[in-house]
């Protein structure tokens, strides 16, 4: 009996070991679909704007900024996540960063935004994930706060979340994102370029009748024009009818909204960072250009979205921490100097969604809901109809 009592004990030691193990790669699995869908926009031949992107073409081009994803694919029904944006490399909440926020249509929830509105300021990292999960993802953040240093008479932090809702692939009643998630994916966050499409916060979204899901991109202004750095990073989940570089490929494919009686809504996130030195006011002058990108990929922004922008500037000038007793020094960019940075904004976040969309792999979920990839050879061949010198390269040739 001591024996056979003794074996549980191992069996259940070992059950446990083994379980938080099988737990997190199974939510960490975006690494495997990823390789399923290798192409970006600029892998086909599109290439949106007159700017120049980063070595990375993504949001981690913009230095100190890093990027982590946590995927649950579980079952039938589960598939949604979590990803994380670290503006900087110092304390979050000492060398708060400006930023500046805007509202397309506001039917969604962006815990935090009224203290950035008020004070034009942010003091922690920012979460996005599914719509039910935001106060969850809040807590969590306060707990990843309260690990930090000189935290300890700190009373009071404004935790910033997005969501978009995945309802559609995902069982989102069941709330299965845990404050774990939302630790694990600051602790994942790194400066590489971030996979995209169906995974973290991605892995059920649903964009312009495809699978959707996180994109990313980045500008590089000339010398000339400054030379600062402009990433964006979309959560693509919102309807319209797909335009990509000007051709109508939703138009094309018949798929689009009032066709087929199918979902006219949705909702999207756009993230914008920059290093140039701009206030919160700057900031939401930035902001509000992210939706023309939105809008040249041919979204309407209906009645039951959720479209906001948060824009960022990460500039060391404008983070150093101060006491409250002496001036805060600080180098601005004058006004007359935004019209680049606005262009930059616009063509960036036009290829991120065009990057969520290329690298969404197809996803069943909830209730045999199928999210399809777009096909590259279909996106090809009406580019090819429209006069675009669109083509698919070898593996070899990725970007």
């Amino acid at each position: 009996m001591k024996k056979r009592h003794r074996e549980k004990i191992m069996v259940w030691v070992f059950f446990c070991a083994i379980l938080p193990v099988f737990f997190f790669h199974e939510a960490s699995a975006q690494g495997k679909y990823e390789d399923t869908r290798p192409y970006r926009a600029r892998d086909l031949g599109i290439r949106p704007g007159i700017f120049q992107p980063g070595p990375k073409n993504a949001i981690t081009d913009v230095p100190g900024v890093r990027v982590g994803h946590v995927t649950l694919i579980q079952g039938d029904s589960i598939r949604t996540g979590v990803t994380s944006i670290i503006f900087h490399n110092n304390h979050p909440y000492y060398f708060k960063v400006p930023a500046g926020f805007y509202v397309g249509n506001g039917y969604g929830k962006f815990a935090g935004t009224t203290q950035i509105e008020e004070l034009g300021e942010i003091e922690t990292p920012l979460i996005l994930t599914n719509t039910l999960s935001v106060f969850t993802a809040a807590n969590g953040i306060l707990d990843y706060m309260y690990t930090l240093p000189k935290m300890d008479e700190v009373r009071s932090i404004n935790p910033i979340v997005g969501e978009c809702n995945d309802g559609w692939l995902n069982a989102i009643q069941k709330r299965v994102i845990t404050r774990k998630h939302i630790l694990e994916a600051i602790r994942r966050a790194s400066s590489q370029r971030p996979a995209e499409g169906s995974v973290g916060a991605g892995t059920g979204m649903m964009a312009l009748g495809w699978k959707g899901g996180i994109g990313t991109s980045s500008r590089v202004l000339p010398e000339s024009l400054g030379g600062y750095i402009v990433g964006t990073l979309v959560l693509a989940n919102y309807g319209g009818i797909f335009t990509m570089d000007g051709v109508p490929i939703g138009k094309e494919t018949g798929r689009y909204p009032w066709k087929n009686d199918d979902t006219h809504g949705g909702s999207v996130i756009v993230v914008i960072i920059t290093n140039a030195p701009l206030t919160s006011h700057e900031l939401r002058r930035l902001a509000k250009r992210g939706l023309h990108g939105i809008a040249r990929t041919g979204a309407f922004m209906s009645h039951g979205s959720g479209d906001y922008v948060l824009a960022v500037s990460n500039n060391i000038l404008s983070a150093h921490p101060y006491p409250p007793e002496t001036f805060r020094m600080m180098r601005i960019l004058p006004q007359e100097r935004l019209t680049p940075l606005f262009q930059a904004v616009i063509e960036s976040v036009e290829e991120s969604v065009y990057n969520a969309l290329l690298r969404a792999r197809t996803v069943n979920g909830y209730k045999g809901h199928r999210g399809e990839a777009i096909p590259y050879e279909l996106v090809v061949r009406i580019g090819k109809r429209y006069g675009r010198n669109w083509s698919l390269p070898s593996q070899q040739t990725r970007k």
